[in-house]
């Protein structure tokens, strides 16, 4: 099953952060993913694969605007 992210998307990881949050929002999509934690603020780049791994599920999907 592939899991499906977006950009400023805020996931849930597997293991919580050290400052005990566990929700992180997509700040940079690519070859590399950057995550950023919603708690203290850290950021952190993963390879794509290791992201998928490591990512449980998408908490609050980005709203897609209408362009008009």
């Amino acid at each position: 099953m592939e899991k499906t992210f977006e950009l400023n998307d805020v996931v849930e990881m597997k293991k919580p952060h050290p400052c005990g949050t566990n929700r992180w929002k997509v700040i940079r999509l690519g070859m590399d993913i950057r995550i950023k934690c919603e708690g203290c603020g850290h950021s952190v780049i993963l390879p794509r694969r290791e992201f998928a791994k490591k990512m449980k599920r998408v908490i609050q999907p980005i709203e897609n605007s209408s362009e008009s």
